[in-house]
């Protein structure tokens, strides 16, 4: 049976401790894999991406394999051809599956049909690649996961979700402070919820945000929630009230003013594009991981 990656819920503490660790190796040596032998990774891609999309392609060719990257306009799946049907034809050609959509129902069928891996490259709950490399950026940064404290500020949604479960099992403590309107719908993974960001912020270790408004929002209600995430914008003095050592994280696109002020996003105390880069190398060690089961 074909393992899969769907919500970071499928790892436990052994093994994501070890991808962390293989993916810091993936990175000081990028062509020491050729777990792909020339084999294809079926990329499916029902939305716009950047970070995503680069870097897959990129890592699976440092892999030795050959990523078939499908939009939306390219499968018969716009025109009415089951999941399954889909799930069917592609494993017979390629090694594994990631798919980037909507709904995490999608995803989950997928899974279910497929004789290869299933990664899930972004759905509507859940982002769990970005938290791979979340923690790989904090691993490089502090030397451990265990014990750190980081406070997710902003919009509820699938990065917090994803942050929140893959940081529980690396044994960090993750805050989520958003409005009481766009706040995680329940408790996950044991996150501390609050609507305070100078809460969340005291003495964490990262300070972590998102974007307000999403290509997947309502445009006629991104006034209301730019209004709402007001007060949980990320910037000087919110970093004051975290740890001295504390860093700024971003998982991008980013709007400065918005989320963030410029002088995070481009100052001395942030990561961010150091943990866009670890997609990567940490997406790279999952597509072991997969491939080796």
């Amino acid at each position: 049976m074909s393992r899969h990656f769907l919500t970071g819920e499928e790892l436990d503490a052994g093994e994501l401790e070890r991808l962390i660790d293989r993916a810091q190796e993936l990175k000081a040596s990028p062509l020491s894999s050729d777990v792909l032998g020339r084999r294809t990774v079926a990329l499916i891609f029902q939305a716009p991406s950047t970070r995503t999309r680069v870097s897959f392609e990129a890592g699976i060719t440092e892999l030795q394999g050959h990523p078939m990257v499908l939009r939306t306009e390219d499968l018969q799946l716009a025109r009415g051809e089951s999941v399954r049907d889909t799930a069917y034809v592609l494993s017979r050609h390629a090694a594994a599956i990631g798919i980037r959509t909507g709904p995490d129902e999608l995803v989950r069928e997928l899974s279910q049909h497929a004789g290869v891996p299933v990664f899930n490259m972004l759905s509507a709950g859940h982002h769990p690649c970005q938290a791979l490399a979340d923690l790989l950026t904090l691993k490089e940064t502090f030397g451990r996961l265990e014990g750190l404290k980081v406070a997710y500020v902003g919009d509820g949604n699938n990065v917090a979700r994803s942050l929140a479960v893959l940081g529980a099992l690396a044994g960090v403590e993750v805050r989520i402070a958003s409005p009481a309107r766009y706040s995680l719908s329940a408790p996950v993974a044991g996150a501390v919820l609050s609507e305070d960001p100078r809460e969340a912020a005291a003495g964490a270790d990262a300070l972590y945000t998102d974007v307000w408004v999403s290509m997947s929002d309502d445009p006629a209600s991104a006034q209301d929630r730019r209004r709402a995430l007001q007060p949980y914008r990320m910037d000087g003095e919110l970093l004051r009230l975290a740890a001295p050592q504390a860093i700024v994280l971003h998982c991008l696109p980013a709007h400065p003013g918005e989320e963030i002020t410029e002088e995070l996003l481009y100052g001395e105390r942030q990561r961010i594009w150091e943990q866009a880069e670890n997609r990567r190398h940490a997406q790279k060690a999952l597509l072991e991981l997969l491939l080796s089961g």
